[in-house]
């Protein structure tokens, strides 16, 4: 779990994921930084988070000594020009690459 080494070293952490683990949230709003709950048998699990203007949203959930307030923000500062955060948007773009590379072979 990504989680792990996070509590190893008593750090906070947050995830964004493209995709919904569950079904019930309510769309936010168009405008950077609109959110809504993420709800799983009537509780608060996560929010959608609007990332940029007009994209799909990105759901977020907490990890380790972090609240849903302070990750959608985390979320929203790592992810200044991009759906995702830098960080993620940057691997991404890597493995991808690699594996180009690899298929050149």
């Amino acid at each position: 779990m990504p989680d792990t080494l996070f509590r190893f070293e008593d750090a906070a952490s947050a995830r964004a994921l493209q995709t919904r683990l569950v079904d019930t949230y309510g769309e936010p709003g168009a405008s950077r930084g609109s959110r809504s709950d993420l709800m799983d048998d009537g509780e608060t699990i996560g929010a959608v988070l609007r990332p940029q203007d007009g994209v799909k949203p990105v759901f977020v959930s907490i990890g380790h000594r972090i609240s849903l307030d302070a990750a959608c923000a985390r979320i929203l500062a790592l992810a200044p020009r991009h759906c995702l955060p830098e960080t993620t948007h940057a691997a991404d773009g890597a493995v991808r690459a690699a594996m180009r590379a690899a298929r050149a072979i």
